[in-house]
């Protein structure tokens, strides 16, 4: 038998198994759906009308420490790809390591960061063997899943959005060959912005655009670079990501048919980022910083064809009939929608302060001057990748607190575990007031993500990354206590004393109240008159709530709750209510559409 003809593009078309083929594409990322709805989202994604999945591979999660690897459960990669395979999907692989995906420093591993040297994304020695070792585990994973194997892989993207970046002119073709010398063998390709078009290529690698509206003249600067090339549009944005404090973007539904139907009409390939967003479950969303830090919320529905929940929208229903007027065959119908509910509310009944659950930290770690989260010892020297950092250290008089902009990225500060402020980007300093007394300065430091995109990539340190000062004089002496709020950790808060709510809590503080459950069912934490924090679900890390909003509930999927009793832990920083409520829907507290502006600042 000679072997299968893979992907092509040796004219304006693509050709697949030598017949001609276009690409209809939807992201869905494994790792922002819980696996038992894998299934359910890649037949809407089918039934939707398209052809091809395509997927990132956060390096982060799969080597969350120098040396371990996690490819099992929620992160097991090759069974989504074989599942995608045996749905009848295509897959586009987007292997990175570096995934933008509006995920905690674009999906690369924190520990790269303890190299002060550190060069992200360049051929610098310390990236590329940290580069070596982790596709030496990954790529032997998803080559028996290429097409010539037969398997669904059709396409292997190099890298991402390299020409947004461009630090180092080597670096795309180390990529490239760290790719084929491990077995990838399917067609490759790159993805860029307009701007990123010019120097995001590698040598005998199609180049494919990203773009949300026409105005830009995108494509016809695509065409010019690679003429008798087929065209794809790599990434086109179905909606926008959400940043706390601002409007949740929406992108309406009869604009994006429009501009779909006229790129089909040319006959250019599309995928649609997102088909379906998901969630940024626990700590990992990612940050923008182009001039000013702005984190992203835990919910990642991008106002996509399919909501954070995997349920329909307008979007989906249009997108559907349009592609229905493309496709040769008839189209599958749309699976059942889950049912939802909202769940009576649940009442806190126990608390444990902050202070008192530090016995349930990792050992804490004294040093003259303070260290970043990355440094610290902690996860067997790895550093601590995500959630809060305690600091801790003695002080003798009052004062200005200057942070000399060294919190990253935000933290409250207590005296004698008093709060008397707050410090992050835009407020730098605090007011001491005197006493000659010793007490106890402390400052609670979140990672609130790292930034995903730009410039600022290689600055991401968390925490305390430098000297604070008091009337100018460097504070010394700390103690740091790493807060990063892992299974591990909540387990042995569960095992310590709680108070009963009748007494006043002293913040921040965990909460916990029960949801008494029949059968499981999806459903969204709320919690109004809350102020900010993070929510846990029976040891499972939802994501973080803030009343800045725009996001206003959480995503809880039926497969993390159980029959019976289900465990509700919300820590909470400055003010909790008596109850926590659910709803059948994401809320939000205001919206507004995706602007153009928004494009201009991005490209």
């Amino acid at each position: 038998m000679s072997e299968r003809q893979g992907l092509r593009a040796d004219s304006t078309h693509f050709t697949l198994d030598g017949a001609p083929f276009r690409i209809l594409g939807g992201s869905i990322h494994y790792f922002r759906v819980p696996r038992a709805y894998w299934r359910d989202r890649l037949l809407k994604l089918k039934a939707c009308g398209l052809n091809t999945l395509t997927m990132y591979v956060p390096w982060n999660l799969h080597e969350p420490e120098r040396g371990v690897y996690l490819f099992q459960e929620e992160l097991d990669l090759e069974a989504y790809i074989r599942l995608a395979g045996e749905l009848g999907l295509w897959v586009i692989l987007r292997p990175g390591p570096y995934i933008c995906a509006e995920w905690d420093l674009g999906g690369l591993p924190s520990w790269l960061l303890q190299d002060k040297k550190m060069k992200l994304r360049t051929t610098y020695s310390g990236f590329t063997s940290a580069v070596n070792s982790y596709f030496d585990k990954l790529i032997p994973r998803v080559t028996p899943l290429q097409y010539k194997n037969g398997g669904p892989i059709i396409a292997v993207q190099v890298e991402n959005e390299y020409g947004s970046y461009a630090k180092d002119e080597q670096y795309m073709s180390f990529i490239k060959e760290a790719l084929l010398s491990r077995g990838v063998s399917e067609f490759l390709l790159t993805s860029d912005n307009h701007d990123g078009l010019k120097c995001g290529g590698v040598d005998g690698v199609l180049q494919t655009v990203n773009l949300q509206k026409l105005m830009f003249g995108d494509v016809q600067h695509l065409a010019e670079l690679q003429p008798q090339k087929p065209l794809m549009v790599m990434e086109y944005w179905s909606g926008w990501f959400d940043v706390w404090g601002e409007p949740h973007h929406v992108f309406s539904a009869q604009e994006m048919i429009s501009i779909v139907r006229e790129l089909l009409d040319r006959g250019i390939s599309i995928n649609f980022y997102m088909f379906h967003g998901g969630t940024n479950f626990g700590f990992m969303n990612g940050a923008v910083d182009l001039g000013t830090y702005k984190p992203q919320t835990s919910s990642y529905d991008y106002d996509a064809p399919l909501t954070e929940s995997g349920d329909y929208t307008t979007k989906y229903h249009l997108l559907r009939n349009l592609l229905s007027t493309y496709s040769n065959e008839p189209i599958p119908e749309p699976p059942a929608v889950q049912s939802r509910k909202a769940y009576e509310p649940v009442a806190v009944t126990h608390y444990i302060s902050l202070w008192e659950s530090l016995q349930c930290a990792e050992p804490l770690f004294r040093a003259d001057d303070p260290v970043s989260m990355e440094s610290l010892p902690a996860n067997h020297n790895n550093g601590q990748s995500y959630g809060y950092t305690l600091y801790q250290t003695d002080i003798y008089s009052g004062g200005d607190l200057n942070s000399r902009n060294h919190v990253h990225d935000r933290a409250l500060v207590f005296i004698d575990r008093e709060l008397i402020g707050v410090l992050d980007y835009r407020t730098q300093k605090v007011k001491i007031p005197h006493s000659k007394s010793e007490r106890t300065l402390s400052l609670l430091v979140e990672n609130c993500g790292r930034v995903n995109y730009g410039p600022a990539l290689d600055n991401q340190q968390k925490g305390l990354v430098g000297d604070i000062t008091l009337d100018n004089v460097p504070l010394k002496k700390f103690t740091m206590h790493c807060l990063d709020m892992k299974s591990s950790f909540i387990n042995r808060l569960q095992a310590q004393k709680w108070t009963s709510v009748g007494t006043k809590p002293t913040y921040p503080a965990f909460f916990r109240g029960s949801l008494v459950v029949e059968q499981p069912t999806d459903t969204f934490v709320k919690l109004p008159n809350w102020s900010k924090g993070v929510v846990f679900v029976n040891g499972q890390n939802l994501g973080r709530h803030w009343s800045v909003g725009p996001q206003k509930a959480l995503y809880l999927p039926a497969p993390w709750l159980r029959s019976g009793d289900n465990e509700i832990i919300v820590f909470e920083e400055l003010k909790a209510a008596e109850t926590i409520h659910f709803a059948e829907n994401l809320e939000y507290s205001k919206t507004v559409e995706v602007s153009t502006q928004l494009f201009c600042t991005l490209l």
